[in-house]
């Protein structure tokens, strides 16, 4: 990642502005696409568990979203060229996004349900604003902080909701949720080098193309060294889900969403955290059976609520 702290005589760079009210729809269009898609993917990868170790599934969708996004540059006549620093932040971004990221989130789901896990990672927001304060200079004000503890909160709540619950066990639960904050660690780290000037002077799709590219490959050699030859689940139900989450899930939504975050910032671009989690939550209620409670609910509308404070602290004038 580039970029460094600003310097101790000059005050804290503010965060990207958001955009003119011209140019709103550029970037609430793209942000509304990306959340409805993603709110869905949490149960689709959920099925993708079922019998294939995950970093083969992770290798499996990076490939088809490469394969898109590189058909999808021929077809439109964009470049694949990527000068040396741009393979090192293709690089960057195919390890913590598409490796790290996604096989920490893939085992998650093995212990708690795909809406638990969609509500922890509304927490990305908090590592995206510190990462910002630290390699970008953004500012980090009191109200954002005291949101951060409200939402903090709230996940404790919706963890003792699930040991007391007793759907998992207590060692299952940390696992799950443990998984899930190593996953928005990892995220964290690639949205914020995609807000770097480095980033914004690359073309977002070769970028992500090649990114990956590197991905699949590199979790298709750790599944080879850690759990042998690839395997296939042979449902129809599997496939479907790989081209949804490789087509759909990624080649379509990682462009939109890294666009947002060069626009407006990755705390900003971090608003559709807030609105997955519900989406995602109905649907784990849908199709997984999730059992809510007056503690499941308050530790929910806590972290929501928090997001929403910490979010709307993170708009200071320049």
């Amino acid at each position: 990642m580039s970029g460094a702290p600003a310097a101790s005589a000059a005050p804290p760079e503010a965060p990207p502005e958001a955009p003119a009210p011209g140019a709103q729809m550029r970037v609430l269009v793209p942000l509304a696409i990306v959340t409805l898609i993603w709110s869905s993917t949490w149960l689709v990868i959920r099925d993708q568990i079922a019998v294939v170790p995950p970093t083969w599934s992770v290798a499996y969708r990076f490939a088809v979203g490469a394969i898109t996004m590189m058909l999808y540059a021929l077809v439109t006549r964009q470049t694949l060229r990527l000068p040396r620093e741009g393979w090192a932040m293709a690089a960057i971004v195919g390890v913590t996004q598409f490796v790290l990221n996604f096989n920490f989130v893939y085992r998650a789901e093995h212990y708690v349900t795909s809406g638990l896990v969609a509500v922890v990672f509304a927490l990305l927001v908090v590592p995206n604003a510190v990462f910002g304060r630290i390699f970008l200079g953004h500012v980090l004000t009191r109200r954002f902080i005291a949101g951060s503890a409200v939402a903090g909160l709230g996940i404790a709540l919706l963890f003792i909701h699930e040991l007391a619950a007793g759907t998992a066990g207590h060692a299952a639960v940390a696992t799950g949720i443990g998984f899930t904050l190593m996953g928005v660690l990892s995220a964290s780290t690639a949205n914020v080098a995609q807000a770097t000037d480095l980033a914004k002077r690359l073309p977002i799709v070769a970028v992500l193309a090649w990114a990956m590219a590197l991905g699949a490959a590199m979790n298709a050699g750790w599944a080879l060294l850690t759990v042998g030859a690839p395997s296939f689940d042979p449902r129809p139900a599997y496939a479907a889900g790989i081209l949804y989450l490789g087509v759909v899930g990624s080649a379509l939504t990682f462009p939109l969403y890294f666009g947002v975050v060069r626009a407006i910032g990755p705390a900003r671009a971090a608003y559709s955290s807030v609105v997955i989690p519900v989406l995602a939550m109905a649907l784990s209620t849908m199709f997984e059976g999730y059992r809510w409670s007056v503690l499941a609910a308050s530790g929910g509308l806590l972290t929501l609520a928090g997001l929403v404070i910490a979010l709307r602290a993170r708009s200071p004038a320049r």
